[in-house]
């Protein structure tokens, strides 16, 4: 039996028109179900693939009238080489100490996250996130999930694990890591740790022999979102499923 003929039909609910995040003047519609029943990692399985993205336990995935802007996009792993700009970075972190976390929110994440919106996002949607807030975007899940640590390393002689530098919420699909959010100190902006946390997960994925990394939305005219382009060779979501993204379109 396969997992689709196991899961029983979502209920899809659509939201009411919000201003979008990312393009000045248009706005946004939501098409959503909740990840719940007997087969929630199923599921999330079949969702993601399907081009939503998790909140919590919320599938949800753009629904928004004459606009098409908003593109499910994933890293096919087996394919990707790193230039020479990556592999910097990569030998430039070789310093941090990675650690995979149950999904239990710590204080020194919610810092670390406040530090990050307050810098990157004080005017975004994420920016009033309280303490619970925190809790249950971590928490509240039924589905296979991490948090992934980055961690400094202790100047002079102290023990133990080091400052926090980055986290990644990553969910852990059939066929690939799906990175729900991620967050990281803004000072330390010489190690790029937002494309960093990528570059390991592509590895993180490569290891554990699985085929994507799927990185939400690429927005076609946000350059918030431009960077994810970078990580060819790159699939994107369209009427007739997956295909190849050229290098040109971002």
């Amino acid at each position: 039996m396969t997992d689709q003929s196991r899961i029983r039909f979502p209920q899809f609910y659509i939201t009411t028109p919000q201003p979008c995040p990312y393009l000045a003047g248009h706005y946004e519609k939501k098409v959503f179900t909740h990840l719940l029943g007997d087969e929630p990692v199923s599921l999330n399985n079949m969702l993601t693939q399907a081009g939503f993205r998790r909140s919590q336990n919320i599938a949800y995935r753009p629904a928004c009238d004459n606009c098409t802007a908003c593109v499910s996009v994933r890293v096919i792993v087996d394919r990707f080489r790193p230039g020479r700009t990556f592999r910097r970075l990569i030998a430039r972190n070789a310093d941090l100490s990675v650690g995979l976390r149950a999904p239990r929110a710590t204080d020194e994440q919610y810092a670390l996250l406040r530090r990050y919106l307050d810098s990157r996002h004080a005017d975004g949607g994420m920016a009033d996130m309280a303490p619970v807030d925190y809790v249950a975007m971590i928490e509240d899940t039924t589905v296979a999930t991490r948090i992934v640590e980055y961690r400094l390393p202790h100047s002079g002689d102290a023990d133990g694990p080091g400052p926090l530098a980055a986290a990644a919420l990553t969910d852990t699909l059939d066929d690939g890591l799906s990175m729900v959010y991620s967050f990281y100190d803004p000072s330390e902006t010489a190690r790029s740790l937002g494309t960093w946390m990528v570059l390991d997960h592509i590895e993180r994925a490569r290891l554990l022999g699985l085929p994507y990394v799927y990185l939400g939305y690429w927005v076609d005219g946000s350059r918030k979102m431009a960077y994810k382009t970078r990580f060819q060779p790159l699939e994107a979501l369209g009427f007739h499923g997956w295909s190849e993204m050229t290098p040109s379109a971002g």
